[in-house]
């Protein structure tokens, strides 16, 4: 694009910024015009520093991300000060690398997004008090974000989805089933009781000391089982699902934890071997315990679906169940939620793995969401906190219990 400069008499051609102002409320970026409001995500919940800035249209400008994953796998599990210094030498960085990516000056933003809740709180600390500074700074709206609406929306970033849908967040903090009536309008139907399946699986991972093994040093604990179980026979471990009698959509994973713990161990008296070690079975356990986790999932899962079904909750004929999370990018246990939702007449849709675990893109697209909606921008953030824990929606999974929905059952050839 070529610009006159009449007091010159010249065409000149201008920096993507002079075209924004010239424009009068578009920014062009790589030979595309896009909407003018303008989100800054800020993403500090846990071990990964990240930051996007990304439009009304859902363009992705510019995004920016490090991960601890490294420094975490020698330590053997995250430790909460090491993930706040790390978040504390490399926020400044990220958020500018986002903001230099897109072309987008601070003083162009409609707004700063930031998660505040749930998460490590020295973690999320830091990612609160730098967004806090820039806000004062810039004079800009505040949008406070939970991370798990944050999750729950990132598909209508990808997907053309309307409300209402169901959706199933899996991570390593998280695990829970919950429908999506609106931007930050959410039914529970079901939570973890104890610890969530990417942490489960970090652990086993862990016992089993897959980091030794030759295929899986650099991967996470989840990753390690879901690469190992491809090698393995899951029938040669029979663990049982959790909580086959609750009939809720509630998760549990502590005991199915403790269950193969007394089995690795009684594996390596067998084979004569010292913790530490890794077992001649260690990829039949990892089948094994992958499966059941995947049973688990999806048995509550349809049992979600079958509640909102019969209480007409979600369209009888086009309903969605989404799942995101970090868990949610393991391909076995997405096939056994196919099971689910083709036995159901559900459309199954899952976020781009990259956007599935944490990012900065879902903080910003969350901020655009609500900046749309007229929920939650705050102009003074005068008694902002960030919240370790926090509920999301309204709690209505006694109700489920209280329905007893049988769930039939599914043959789980995967």
């Amino acid at each position: 694009m070529l610009i006159l400069n009449k007091t010159a008499g010249v065409f000149f051609k201008p920096s993507r910024r002079k075209i924004y102002e010239f424009l009068g409320g578009f920014h062009f970026h790589t030979g595309k015009l896009f909407l003018h409001k303008l989100v800054l995500g800020i993403e500090t919940s846990c071990d990964d520093t990240a930051a996007a800035v990304v439009d009304e249209a859902g363009n992705v400008l510019g995004e920016a991300i490090h991960s601890q994953t490294e420094v975490h796998l020698k330590t053997g599990g995250i430790i909460p000060p090491v993930a706040q210094q790390l978040h504390r030498e490399n926020i400044q960085r990220i958020v500018q690398e986002a903001l230099s990516a897109s072309d987008v000056s601070p003083s162009e933003l409609s707004a700063i997004a930031t998660t505040v809740k749930p998460g490590l709180a020295l973690s999320l600390g830091v990612g609160l008090s730098f967004s806090l500074q820039l806000v004062d700074q810039f004079k800009k709206p505040f949008i406070p974000i939970h991370h798990m609406e944050a999750h729950a929306l990132t598909i209508r970033l990808t997907n053309k989805v309307e409300f209402p849908f169901l959706v199933l967040l899996i991570s390593g903090g998280h695990c829970l089933l919950a429908l999506v009536r609106g931007v930050s309008d959410f039914l529970l139907l079901g939570k973890s009781l104890d610890i969530a399946p990417g942490d489960m699986l970090d652990k086993v991972a862990r016992r089993l000391c897959l980091i030794k093994h030759p295929e899986c040093s650099t991967m996470s604990g989840g990753k390690a089982i879901e690469h190992l179980a491809k090698q393995g026979n899951r029938l040669h471990f029979d663990f049982q699902p959790p909580m086959q009698r609750a009939k809720n959509c509630d998760f549990s994973f502590s005991g199915l934890q403790h269950v193969i713990d007394k089995m690795i161990m009684q594996k390596e008296k067998e084979e004569g071997i010292e913790q530490g070690q890794i077992l001649s079975s260690a990829a039949d356990i990892a089948a094994a315990v992958q499966h059941t986790v995947a049973c688990h999932v999806a048995k509550r899962t349809h049992r979600a679906i079958l509640f909102c079904k019969q209480r007409g909750l979600l369209h009888q004929s086009n309903a969605v169940l989404v799942v995101s999370g970090g868990v949610a990018s393991n391909l076995y246990i997405r096939k056994a939620l196919e099971i689910v939702t083709n036995a159901t007449q559900c459309t199954l849709l899952c976020p781009p793995p990259r956007l599935c675990t944490d990012n900065g893109v879902m903080i910003a697209w969350n901020g655009v969401e609500r900046l749309r909606a007229g929920l939650g921008i705050l102009h003074n953030t005068e008694g902002i906190r960030y919240e370790p824990k926090c509920p999301l929606g309204v709690d209505i999974s006694k109700e489920v219990g209280e329905a007893a929905i049988k769930v039939p059952r599914l043959k789980m050839k995967i």
